[in-house]
């Protein structure tokens, strides 16, 4: 095969491998979606771009392992790719968001809000931040998800605060945080629960967070359990031994 026609043959799969790139940056724009109903005071309008911008998150990852991105683009890294678009919907925009609800003490808001964004970034530069059973090391940064509850809860203005400053010093910490769907241990149960959860957000945001104490006791306890499961199975353990 010539040269010509081997850049030929090439070509479909450079722009198949190229389109998962644009599909993992859509996830930016899908970010930007959100801040623009941040500022509008459009919370759940919000939080369903930041849904999008996740589900975006959740299948490049496999498009890119079908498509090969890294060998057929080696000049272009889907990781720092990914990094950027995750540090824009999981920290950035959920930043803003915290700080401009209303629910933290007025003249703290912004502190916390730097603080989300430095800590966040400085989380995202960790090589340490993932652990090899796929066990995040410290606070995984998902400040969307805490945004998320915030809104849920409503806490007072001290007790939001107190909450905020407890996850930005987690996110240092080496605590052991799942990936409900990367972990191997209790996997199918894992993303079942996700799934369950991710239902019932979905219902918050169309009843405006308005919903019964129930399904706000149910997302609690998912929370709970997605973030503290692997400390409190370590405690289990060494109680039978």
């Amino acid at each position: 095969m010539t040269g010509t026609e081997g850049d030929t043959a090439r070509t479909p799969q450079c722009l198949r491998a190229f389109s998962v790139h644009i599909f993992t940056a859509l996830g930016a724009g899908l970010g930007f979606m959100a801040l623009l109903e941040a500022v509008r005071g459009q919370w759940p309008a919000m939080f369903i771009w930041l849904a999008l911008a996740l589900i975006v998150d959740a299948v490049d990852g496999p498009l890119a392992r079908r498509f090969r991105t890294a060998e057929v683009l080696p000049n272009w890294s889907g990781d720092t790719l990914d990094l950027v678009v995750d540090f824009t919907t999981y920290v950035f925009v959920p930043a803003f968001a915290i700080a401009a609800s209303g629910f933290l003490v007025p003249h703290l808001a912004p502190l916390f809000g730097i603080a989300i964004v430095v800590s966040g970034a400085l989380y995202f530069s960790d090589l340490r931040m993932k652990e090899t059973d796929n066990h995040f090391r410290g606070f995984p940064t998902l400040w969307n998800v805490a945004a998320f509850y915030l809104f849920l809860l409503r806490p007072s203005p001290w007790i939001a605060s107190l909450a905020i400053a407890v996850l930005v010093v987690a996110t240092f910490l080496p605590i052991r945080v799942m990936h409900p769907v990367r972990v191997e241990r209790f996997r199918f149960f894992n993303i079942a629960l996700v799934v369950v959860g991710c239902g019932l957000a979905v219902f918050a945001l169309l009843r405006n967070f308005e919903v019964h104490a129930t399904v706000t006791a149910a997302l609690c306890i998912i929370a709970i359990y997605v973030m503290f499961s692997d400390p409190l199975i370590r405690i289990v353990g060494r109680m039978r031994t």
